[in-house]
């Protein structure tokens, strides 16, 4: 199997392209950076990010499972307003 055909094959399958998956993938990971940092002080100070985490882990599911949707539903919201 070629390089082309190894960056290429999964960001086509998902109907992205090369660029379009990295930018997504690399938001995800940022989000789920941004969750893990609320969920860790949450963990030493209880009364902050109460439900920050959980939150955004379910706007980041719901994302995740309906990329690429024409509908403009709650999971198609700009993820950097979360």
């Amino acid at each position: 199997m070629n390089l082309q055909k190894l960056m290429t094959e999964h960001p086509n399958s998902v109907g992205e392209s090369y660029f379009g998956h990295m930018a997504f993938a690399l938001n995800m990971s940022r989000l789920m950076v941004l969750a893990g940092g609320a969920a860790f002080i949450h963990a030493l100070l209880p009364f902050m990010f109460e439900t920050t985490a959980s939150r955004m882990m379910a706007r980041l599911n719901g994302a995740m499972h309906h990329r690429g949707d024409e509908t403009k539903d709650e999971a198609n919201v700009p993820m950097g307003s979360v």
